[in-house]
């Protein structure tokens, strides 16, 4: 009989020791309704951007989706996009932007931002739609969505411009490899809650993007946000922040 419980304690001992409390709360509500709001500084308009150039390569018949009428098939004005870690998008302007020139700006514009989130965010994109209207951005389909509109009157106004496209980036680049993982659906199980709201009601489709961005403010811009914000991402998702630890995410040039 002793031999038996010694055993039973070096087995317990040994078990996983990722974090997990003894009984999930049924009742327990997300720290957050959605994520991009939690901070506009996580990064900003002053952080560096791998961006090095833009070249205009004239019109072509591309399909977009647009959020205003679904998938269409236009002739977008076409800027590809250079950055310095070798990755390359084309950004594609509807032509409602009615001239090369002022596609330009635009064009030149969300390249720029686009280029200070890391790597690992960018790998995967290899297009970006730039529409007008007053649409969300959307991620995903190889891609980043971008409603002009949308982006001046919600996104910049409140500064988190760059914290939408982590997020957006995050759908394009992360959920194909991670959102339906062993890993990642353990972590969710032993984190007995969500980050968001948003998260909780799309448990695969918007977990990855939701907790992607927090992850990052603890992890690498834990001296721009308060101890208070740090805490409560910490407590709500340890499990998930231990599996981004595992993945050895590039994160150029952040880091």
């Amino acid at each position: 009989m002793k031999r038996l419980i010694i055993l039973l304690l070096i087995f317990s001992c040994s078990s996983d020791k990722s974090v997990q409390p003894e009984v999930c709360d049924n009742n327990y509500n997300p720290p957050f309704g959605g994520t991009i709001f939690i901070d506009p500084d996580i990064i900003t308009s002053d952080d560096p951007t791998t961006f090095i150039s833009l070249s205009y390569a004239g019109t072509g018949t591309r399909q977009m989706y647009d959020r205003r009428s679904g998938w269409v098939t236009l002739e977008p004005f076409l800027f590809p996009a250079e950055y310095d870690d070798g990755l390359t998008i084309e950004i594609q302007v509807n032509p409602e932007f009615g001239s090369k020139e002022n596609a330009e700006i635009y064009a030149l514009k969300y390249a720029d931002v686009i280029g200070r989130l890391t790597t690992e965010l960018r790998k995967d994109v290899e297009t970006s739609w730039i529409h007008r209207g007053e649409e969300p951005f959307g991620g995903g389909n190889n891609n980043l969505l971008i409603h002009t509109d949308w982006s001046e009157k919600h996104y910049e106004n409140q500064g988190i411009l760059e914290e939408t496209l982590v997020h957006e980036a995050a759908h394009t680049s992360l959920d194909s490899y991670h959102a339906e993982s062993n890993g990642w659906l353990d972590a969710q199980i032993k984190d007995c809650g969500f980050i968001s709201d948003y998260a909780r009601d799309n448990p695969i489709r918007e977990d990855i993007a939701e907790s992607y961005l927090p992850y990052l403010a603890i992890r690498y811009r834990s001296d721009r946000i308060s101890e208070s914000l740090k805490k409560k991402i910490e407590d709500a998702i340890p499990n998930r922040i231990k599996y981004f630890d595992e993945q050895n995410f590039n994160m150029y040039p952040i880091q």
